[in-house]
């Protein structure tokens, strides 16, 4: 359908909705907050003029205070910012609802390809048994992480289900309630999550949203596949990170990791016991009474004695001799809604999802060298060792680890964990935590140390069933992975550690930190090349390779469009299976309801089949290659020599939002890694890194170096080349158009005021420059005339978002000047202003995977 029809869906749907119920909530009096509403407005259309002319957010908002909102105190200024903060992150909400409402009536208009699509191609090709083949053996993992870049708590995701229902009938009366709750509801933590609050809020949508959403989508599959039998249950799959990722969150112990373990079983009890007890309403025969019910009082007990869990084989068994049993005696009557029920207990069966652990490489390293000082193998540290004489005591000596031996809380953590996951495999079945992610992985050692560990820690080497999974997340680890794998598959060890493991070779790449580290075009074609190495790597040595990736946030974090990113893979990609991480706000605006997650899975999978059944193969020309390599390299540069600016770190200090991410109590990790006093780009997490670009609306992470790299070759009188680059290779265009998206939530208005900033004016200005120039040279290579030319939903999605949030951070602007300025008296109070207003922002970027 024509990009303006569905842009006029869009605006009978969701931006007309929004005014609406926008000025209704407005004009909401409550908590000595009334007029405030009325003024936010007034307040959007100043702020946009005065940036617009030049003013800075000092000028503008004095002017406001004095002339339109006649606040004469300092006090009062600071209330009337608080209550336009907290109207900002409600609006937010209400934007996120109406979206929602309407996401279902907005895909009738969409051209996305689903798994009905499919089905449909297929009867006209007549291609039933390629379709099935691929169905029965391909699978999509979607891994959820504890990222805090989102923060609704249950309750307030509540009250969106409940708006969400409401706006769909137009109650307006009923609306009207919600939203005078939403006003009185608190959006924020009163403190810091901990690692197990931060998985009970995932879980809680695992519950209410996944658990159905799954099971539905696997039961369209089973009914179109035209196939007997299909029991692929394998085909969708959910991993869970919060609660065993312990990369830079001292908070995660063993205990956490044990508890949410329970959790995520407990949980999945309850979801099949409420399931089972509808079912036994309609399935009121005699027969199938006494093994139902002996089930259903077997899944209470589970539910609250963790001590008394149920194995898989407890639950199928039952269930499968009643389906019998209404078979043959009772005309299978209910039989579809039994059969649903059992491929959910297949599926999920005693786990839920897949509990993963990850921690990074560096303190494995201080652990086995603290190991081997103890053992006598070395006097103080490993570069004692050579690495053949390293490489044989991690696969061959037998070291006894005891957490009482070592007086670091982590190592001693560590120790504690890996000896207990065998209990959680005992609970949760082989499924329920059963692979061991190593961050920052730029040797062998990171693999050999976990798999030495796991010996140490009493697994025979049989029985160590983990899939030990390096992530290559910097440059240095991409560059030197094919040597890394090439040389681990040499080893008799650990080539019979593979054999265990169905001789899959699961690799994690890039994640956030690559981006950080690399630029953006440089590290997403590093990742595209190591991926195209250790697939003939891999195939090279028999084994099968998986690719686990980082994504599910914005370009900026390694994300974007996520279809288009898998659809624009080469065959000479390994395409065994999709696993990805689904980082914070996405967790809840592309899979937050069971339309949207049906949806974007299916996208998944389709984008997955997509090279193997329709559609020309993507491929790549040596030319083309060239062109990216060298535009790669070119972007690098420019990218790295702003990393080597000295004011790159003192710019995000003191003229950014970094420093109060860590303040916020948006999530359980520390904002940087390490207690060093001096701070190093190293030491950021790409949340707080990435984060703070956007709070300044200058996005760097997501576009810097790619004006200049594409100029320079227009120079050299490649634009035809890279128009043609841009129209024939997929991966390109993919690149290019999530480039685009971070430029287009880009404002550079509101930081104009820092070019006149004697010590950071110049560096401003440089941000500025590269702006300018990669918004100008993608236009120039796309033939487009705006930003996203050909996604006018995305488009007025983030102009209204980016709108509604715009007085927010000119007063977050604003306090951060007047702490500049060295305000004494107020100085703790601005800076709450500043934490404060970090959070409608985050929620409001919530569109960009």
């Amino acid at each position: 359908m024509p990009n303006t029809k569905r842009l006029e869906e869009f605006k009978k749907l969701v931006t007309n909705k929004f005014y609406v119920y926008n000025s209704l909530f407005l004009n909401l009096p409550y908590q000595n907050m009334e007029n405030i509403g009325v003024m936010i407005p007034l307040l959007f259309q100043q702020c946009q003029q005065g940036l617009s002319s030049g003013r800075n957010p000092r000028e503008i908002m004095d002017h406001f205070f004095e002339y339109y909102a006649q606040l004469p105190t300092e006090q009062e200024r600071i209330d009337f910012m608080f209550k336009i903060i907290q109207y900002v992150e409600r609006q937010v909400v209400l934007y996120d609802s109406v979206e929602d409402a309407a996401f279902p009536r907005l895909q009738e208009f969409s051209t996305s390809r689903t798994i009905r699509d499919y089905f449909q191609m297929v009867d006209t090709s007549k291609n039933w048994n390629t379709i099935s083949r691929q169905l029965e053996h391909f699978s999509a993992r979607i891994v959820l992480t504890a990222h805090p870049t989102q923060f609704y708590t249950p309750a307030v995701l509540d009250i969106i289900d409940e708006l969400r229902r409401l706006i769909l009938d137009d109650k307006i009366n009923d609306i009207d309630l919600v939203l005078q709750q939403l006003g009185l509801t608190s959006l924020i933590n009163a403190k810091k999550p901990t690692p197990l609050e931060e998985a009970r809020n995932i879980i809680y949508i695992l519950r209410h949203i996944y658990y159905d959403a799954v099971g539905d989508l696997y039961a369209h599959i089973k009914r179109h596949i035209r196939k007997e039998k299909f029991e692929n249950y394998n085909i969708l799959k959910l991993g869970f990170w919060p609660g065993g990722d312990r990369d830079g969150n001292p908070y995660v112990t063993a205990e956490i990791t044990r508890s949410v373990a329970d959790e995520l079983r407990v949980t999945l009890m309850k979801c099949y016991y409420n399931e089972l007890k509808a079912l036994r309403r309609k399935l009121t025969f005699k027969e199938v009474n006494e093994p139902l019910n002996t089930l259903l009082n077997k899944l209470y007990v589970a539910m609250f004695n963790l001590d008394k869990p149920l194995s898989y084989e407890e639950i199928i068994t039952p269930l499968e001799e009643i389906r019998e049993t209404i078979q043959h005696d009772y005309k299978n009557l209910y039989g579809n809604e039994l059969e649903k029920l059992i491929d959910k207990v297949k599926i999920f069966r005693t786990h839920f999802a897949i509990l993963d652990i990850r921690q990074d490489h560096s303190k494995h390293y201080q652990l086995v060298e603290k190991a081997l000082v103890k053992a006598g193998k070395i006097s103080s540290s490993l570069t004692e060792l050579k690495e053949k004489d390293l490489t044989r005591i991690l696969l061959k000596e037998k070291i006894a680890l005891n957490e009482a031996d070592f007086e670091d809380e982590i190592h001693k953590d560590t120790i504690r964990n890996i000896k207990q996951l065998r209990s959680i495999k005992a609970k949760n079945g082989d499924e329920g935590c059963n692979r061991y992610i190593i961050s920052n992985s730029e040797d062998i050692f990171s693999v050999l140390f976990v798999y030495a560990l796991f010996r140490w820690c009493g697994y025979d080497p049989e029985d160590i069933s983990f899939d030990i999974v390096p992530l290559f997340e910097t440059m240095k680890g991409m560059d030197r992975s094919e040597k890394i794998m090439t040389t681990l598959f040499s080893l008799p060890e650990y080539k019979a550690h593979l054999k265990r493991r169905d001789l899959k070779q699961t690799m994690m790449l890039g994640f956030s930190d690559g981006t950080k580290d690399g630029g953006y075009l440089r590290a997403n074609w590093s990742i595209f090349k190591t991926k195209e190495s250790l697939s003939k790597v891999c195939s090279k040595h028999g084994y099968k390779a998986i690719f686990f990736d980082g994504r599910g946030g914005p370009p900026a974090r390694g994300g974007g469009k996520t279809h288009r990113f898998y659809a624009a893979q080469t065959r000479e990609i390994a395409n065994n299976e999709i696993q990805l991480t689904i980082q914070g706000q996405t967790i809840t605006s592309t899979y937050g309801t069971k339309e949207q997650f049906i949806h974007n899975s299916e996208q998944l999978l389709t984008a997955g089949l997509s090279n193997n059944l329709f559609g020309k193969e993507n491929v790549i020309t040596a030319s083309s290659r060239k062109l990216i390599e060298e535009l790669s390299q070119l972007s690098f540069e420019k990218y790295d020599a702003l990393k080597q600016h000295p004011k790159f770190i003192p710019y995000l200090e003191h003229k950014s939002t970094l420093k109060y991410y860590t303040r916020a109590n948006i999530g359980s990790r520390p904002g940087k890694r390490g207690q060093k006093a001096k701070l190093e780009l190293t030491d950021l997490r790409a949340i707080s890194f990435v984060g703070s670009w956007s709070q300044l609306k200058q996005n760097v992470p997501g576009y810097y170096g790619i004006g200049t790299a594409l100029n320079t070759l227009v120079e050299k009188g490649k634009l035809k080349d890279l128009k043609k680059l841009y129209r024939e290779v997929p991966f390109f265009e993919a690149l290019m158009l999530n480039s685009m998206m971070a430029l287009s939530k880009c404002y550079f208005e509101l930081t104009a005021y820092m070019k006149e900033d004697p010590e950071f004016g110049e560096f401003w200005e440089l941000l500025h420059e590269e702006f300018e120039l990669s918004k100008r040279m993608l236009l120039k290579i796309s033939g487009f005339k705006i930003l996203m030319q050909d996604e006018s939903i995305s488009r007025e999605s983030i102009k209204i978002r980016e709108n509604i949030v715009l007085p927010l951070l000119v007063i977050q602007q604003y306090a951060l000047a007047r702490i500049a300025e060295g305000e004494d008296a107020y100085k703790e109070v601005y800076e709450k202003i500043v934490t404060r207003s970090l959070y409608g922002n985050i929620n409001a970027s919530r569109n960009s995977a």
